[in-house]
């Protein structure tokens, strides 16, 4: 469930400029990279996302790049790049144009912000 399949307005009590998302009702997908999943909260037709991430212990974000803007908050575990390691409470962002590879050893839960998917390499 997201902004494409929950209108504004759709919940009871929702305003018609707001679109509540029930969460827990949301299925897990797979991203098409191994151990990790996520939820889609929001997406745009430009490509912008709110999503809920699941890392599974192990799982690797292979290299890619940030064409724009992104915003990560971990909830629970964290996750590490080049840079160092994002822990549960902790939030990072990266410009556009960075590029790293991210992996997680313990697992982990997030929430990311995305304004442009992210470009892949290899």
């Amino acid at each position: 469930m997201n902004v494409e399949t929950l209108q504004p307005g759709t919940l009871p009590d929702s305003p018609a400029d707001s679109a509540l998302v029930d969460v827990p009702s949301v299925p897990w997908q797979p991203t098409g990279f191994t151990g990790i999943d996520w939820k889609i909260l929001m997406e745009t037709e430009s490509g912008m996302r709110t999503v809920l991430m699941r890392w599974a212990p192990g799982a690797r974000l292979p290299h890619h790049e940030h064409v724009a803007l992104e915003q990560t908050f971990v909830l629970e575990g964290s996750f590490s790049d080049h840079s160092g390691t994002c822990r549960a409470g902790q939030y990072v962002w990266r410009r556009a144009g960075s590029r790293h590879d991210a992996w997680t050893d313990e697992g982990c839960l997030m929430i990311a912000f995305f304004l442009k998917p992210n470009t892949f390499f290899g």
